[in-house]
């Protein structure tokens, strides 16, 4: 662009101003080339002729030239892009003007068409334990090379890349093998990325419910790995040879019940008996670990409490009557819980879950608490009629566990000095009776009788009988051979009676003396049985619960990370 010379404060006339803006127009609308240029530059010498007749011609000279400039660079620049716009169209009719996406786009058919195949793993959605299916949010990666995508840039100058709808050209046909989905291809068509050099690139993504297999038997301290099997469903690998890439994660979003660890790959071949050839794939094993606060909180910390409240019915009296009840609802409380899980948890016989374990020996624990409960109870409240103790169980729960559990019998300290002897012998015939006046009475009918001699009577030991609780026990026998041995000469009639009397009162206390001990053995029976299993089942439930807790392979692992 030439400007005009002009010096300062030289005047030029209007005729060399408006020669300058016919030279600008011209030029103009050589560069602009559209109509609207066309009109502003008619307009444009006019409007300098009639605001600069007099002064300073060079300036408004100067001025139309920068304008011109202006408009010559606008116009280059829509003219590039519409001529960007012109060679993409030509390309893309070029590219697909005897395209056929049936045909393996390769140089050589003989040769295998390498396919470049990933995965980014969005999100693990779901993992339905008893359906064994997950469902993940997954963006599928690949890449090859097609022969028939390529042109030279410089023909086509600023289209470095463009996109086809996967339809219009070949792509290849990879489907996930283990898709549990109803339409088996959940992913959603995206469009293919060609470059110049025929580089494809196909990113599709969608949501993958694929089958897994759910081992639940550490649950809830389990470790999953779930496997994706990606491969071509029509090509063989002489046709179509899949080369795998790791997994991309780094946009993964965390999920609330289960931690990602890892989702490792690895490329298979399997051959089948129709063809000779390799059908390669490309296998990601989705592994992660399941999150053990939520199940630790609702499910194990409540069975631990239930299981100790099954400890609190060998401390509960036998006289409050609530032992069974308590037993009793502890159970069902179980089943509750043991319901609960089988909610969960798949219908399959491989293996029982850790947790199922665990519900099932504190069952266990809770229903023989209740089978000695109901011996407990059959022991306290023993019939004296129905006979005295065994032997055999006398040495066993009396004699070594009272002594091993170290409890003693509730009157063994208290006794009278009487009951720590060898029984003794007293009979009627060493109290001397008399039968005299005595203080008078109102009605006349009451014989006074003394007792003398009681501080110095004689008590003859024998090896059957003894002192009851500090009682006098008195011979039946010797009693009634004393009695029969009385003339009533010798003696009142009435005294005679008042001795049947006597010895009939006598005889009932020596029953109920003997009762009471008997059901005082009975129930210092059931306490040693009480204290006996309160100390067995409370072992065997601190067992159960480290032993079969801690037998899963990460449990100290899922406790320092999710319980921390």
């Amino acid at each position: 662009m030439r400007f005009l010379p002009g010096g300062r404060g030289a005047a030029r006339p209007c005729e060399r101003s408006h020669e300058a803006g016919a030279r600008c127009h011209v030029w103009g609308r050589a560069a602009a080339g559209t109509r609207s240029a066309l009109k502003a530059r008619r307009r444009q010498p006019r409007l300098l002729g009639q605001g600069r007749t007099t002064g300073h011609g060079g300036g408004s000279g100067d001025m139309c030239g920068q304008r011109g400039g202006i408009w010559l660079l606008l116009a280059a620049a829509l003219l590039q892009v519409s001529l960007q716009g012109e060679f993409q169209r030509r390309l893309y009719k070029e590219l697909v003007k005897n395209y056929n996406p049936l045909e393996r786009p390769v140089a050589n058919d003989s040769q295998p068409l390498t396919v470049y195949f990933s995965l980014s793993l969005l999100q693990i959605m779901d993992v339905d334990e008893k359906n064994q299916v997950l469902t993940t949010n997954i963006w599928l990666q690949m890449s090859w090379t097609d022969h028939y995508l390529q042109w030279n840039m410089s023909e086509y100058p600023g289209v470095k890349n463009v996109r086809f709808p996967d339809g219009q050209i070949w792509k290849p046909d990879i489907l996930l093998y283990n898709s549990a989905d109803e339409r088996f291809d959940a992913t959603f068509h995206t469009n293919v990325l060609v470059n110049s050099s025929g580089h494809c690139q196909y990113l599709p993504p969608g949501i993958f419910k694929s089958s897994c297999y759910i081992d639940v038997r550490w649950f809830p301290f389990d470790v999953q790995q779930c496997k994706l099997k990606f491969g071509s469903w029509s090509y063989g690998g002489w046709s179509l040879d899949l080369q795998m890439q790791e997994a991309d994660i780094s946009s993964y979003i965390p999920n609330g019940e289960w931690d990602l660890m890892g989702i490792p790959g690895k490329r298979n071949e399997k051959f089948y008996e129709c063809c000779k050839e390799p059908y390669p794939d490309v296998t990601y094993t989705v592994t992660m670990r399941r999150r053990t606060l939520y199940y630790g909180l609702n499910l194990l910390i409540p069975c631990v409490l239930i299981s100790a409240l099954a400890l609190l019915v060998f401390l509960l009296p036998a006289d409050s009557g609530e032992k069974i009840s308590l037993g009793i609802t502890v159970l069902l409380s179980l089943t509750v819980f043991m319901l609960l899980v089988a909610e969960i948890m798949p219908a399959t016989s491989d293996s029982v879950p850790l947790i199922a374990q665990y519900f099932a020996s504190t069952m266990i624990i809770v229903g023989l608490s209740v089978v000695v409960t109901v011996i407990v109870l059959r022991y306290h409240h023993h019939d004296p009629d129905g006979g005295k103790m065994p032997k055999w169980t006398r040495i066993i729960l009396l004699n070594w566990c009272a002594w091993f559990l170290r409890m003693k019998r509730p009157r063994e300290d208290k006794v009278r000095p009487a009951c720590q002897h060898k029984a003794r012998r007293c009979s009627l015939a060493s109290v001397e009776l008399s039968a005299g006046a005595g203080p008078p009475t109102s009605n006349g009918n009451l014989l006074y009788i003394g007792f003398r001699g009681l501080e110095g009577m004689h008590c003859a030991p024998t090896p059957d009988s003894g002192v009851v609780c500090g009682r006098l026990a008195c011979s039946p026998t010797h009693d009634e051979h004393l009695l029969r041995g009385a003339h009533p000469s010798d003696g009142d009639p009435d005294l005679v009676k008042i001795l049947e009397e006597v010895r009939y009162i006598a005889n009932r206390f020596r029953c109920q003396d003997e009762s009471e001990v008997v059901c005082s053995e009975w129930k210092f029976a059931a306490c040693v049985v009480d204290r006996l299993c309160l100390m067995a089942f409370s072992v065997f439930t601190i067992i159960c619960t480290i032993g079969i807790l801690m037998s899963a392979p990460n449990f100290v692992e899922a406790v320092s990370k999710d319980f921390a």
